[in-house]
């Protein structure tokens, strides 16, 4: 397979490109070198929205797959939580995969079986085979999910590190607000399996895309020639750093609170609150433009001139009280509530993701340039695999209370900010 190689020189060209004419930083981008970062940008862009895009565009389904193949809600909750754990366990192979031997090749291997994956998740004929499916289909999709970032982290270092990211949160987040809207129109007209099938065509596009348009980003002379005792190395080394730990820690809780709502929401909002599929798409949506808006005001007018650490503080406080009074609406404290208070309360949970994620991302991921792929692995798998342990949880209760949902959601926000407190301890430290 060819391997087309990224210089020093068109690194900088990218950089110069996307850092803005505020940086005061070198010579003004050229026309193609602007067009290359539109088109690294936006190649990145549809990687990390392909889990968003795999888990979101299948939620109003939910229901509908719980009655066709005749298992309570908890199994099929299952299928998500079975493909978030692929997701993590695949990132920490991936990973070092990709510090080893280059950032295409792992990737375009992991794309392919990604879209096998899913396609034979269109003929599965029971929960069983399905959650094993989506196993596989995280497993797979995990390449997209830790290549991206580690690209990003080759290209670019400090402040510029943060905007990208907040970029890149403006892409992704496209993929929630369209994907249960698509998944909601996909069911008018055939049944959960025609989602599967859209999902097929997605990834054999981004595929193709990748193929023809990412170019590789990591040098020959930077790579890593050791076998997994050399991995395992570095990632011992990683964690034994207490500020990358703390970081990681905090956006992986962060993570699970948004993946509680993820899990819960198509239950809490269609049987609890009596809402169709296309309503549950329309709230899911809105919520979505929140978290993309507050991640480009962290982009655009936040990083640079105020710390990353203070940005992120107040970005998990905001989650910390969404989180509690999502809480206490759901257990009754104020009465029976409506849909519109508890909407009202998940849009601003939401919405603060704009500053925890991007940022917690960041201030990790600068702390390690030598190791950029088992970086972006721990952090992807953190996040993951502690999603994936928040997902059943939600419905322990059954589905007639959302209060599971909230009580999730309120220990992970305030671990969250303990872990950022205590192990980043930010005071410490410049940011």
């Amino acid at each position: 397979m060819p391997e087309t190689g990224v210089s020093r020189a068109q690194h900088a060209d990218i950089s110069n490109a996307t850092a803005g004419p505020d940086t005061g930083a070198g010579p003004a981008p050229t026309a193609a070198a602007r067009r290359t970062a539109l088109l690294v940008t936006l190649v990145l862009g549809g990687l990390t929205a392909l889990p968003p895009l795999s888990m979101d565009m299948y939620l109003p389904a939910l229901p509908a797959v719980t009655d066709a193949l005749h298992a309570p809600a908890a199994t099929v909750q299952l299928t998500l939580t079975a493909c978030l754990a692929g997701m993590a366990l695949g990132q920490v192979v991936v990973g070092p995969m990709s510090d080893r031997w280059g950032r295409r090749r792992p990737l375009l291997l992991g794309m392919a079986v990604y879209v096998l994956a899913t396609a034979i998740c269109v003929f599965a004929p029971t929960a069983e085979l399905l959650i094993g499916f989506r196993l596989l289909q995280g497993l797979a999709g995990a390449a997209g999910i830790v290549i991206a970032r580690a690209v990003v982290r080759d290209m670019y270092d400090g402040v510029e590190m943060a905007k990208f990211f907040s970029t890149l949160m403006l892409i992704s987040g496209v993929a929630p607000i369209v994907a249960p809207l698509i998944g909601g129109q996909v069911l008018r007209f055939t049944d959960w399996r025609g989602i599967f099938a859209v999902l097929t065509v997605v990834g054999v596009v981004l595929t193709l895309v990748v193929w023809k348009w990412l170019h590789e980003t990591l040098p020959p002379e930077e790579r890593h020639t050791g076998g997994i005792g050399e991995a395992l190395r570095t990632m011992r080394g990683l964690l034994g750093d207490r500020v990358f730990t703390g970081y990681m820690i905090a956006g992986s809780l962060a993570f699970a609170a948004l993946f509680a709502y993820v899990s819960a929401s198509p239950f809490v909002v269609q049987e609890i609150y009596g809402a169709s599929p296309q309503t549950f798409s329309l709230l899911f949506g809105i919520n979505s433009i929140g978290l993309i808006t507050v991640g480009q005001i962290n982009g655009r007018l936040l990083v640079g001139r105020i710390s990353l650490d203070k940005a992120l503080g107040f970005g998990l406080g905001v989650i910390v009280l969404a989180a509690l009074a999502l809480l206490l609406m759901t257990s009754g404290v104020f009465g029976e509530v409506g849909l519109v208070p508890v909407a009202a309360g998940l849009f601003v949970l939401m919405s603060a993701m704009g500053l925890a994620m991007p940022n917690t991302n960041a201030q990790a991921l600068m702390r390690t340039k030598h190791a950029a792929g088992s970086a972006s692995a721990l952090l992807g798998t953190s996040s993951f695999l502690i999603g994936a342990v928040a997902s059943p949880l939600v419905g322990i209760a059954g589905e007639e209370t959302a209060v599971p949902m909230a009580v999730v959601q309120v220990v992970c926000a305030v671990g969250a900010m303990v872990c950022f407190l205590g192990l980043c301890r930010p005071w410490q430290r410049q940011s």
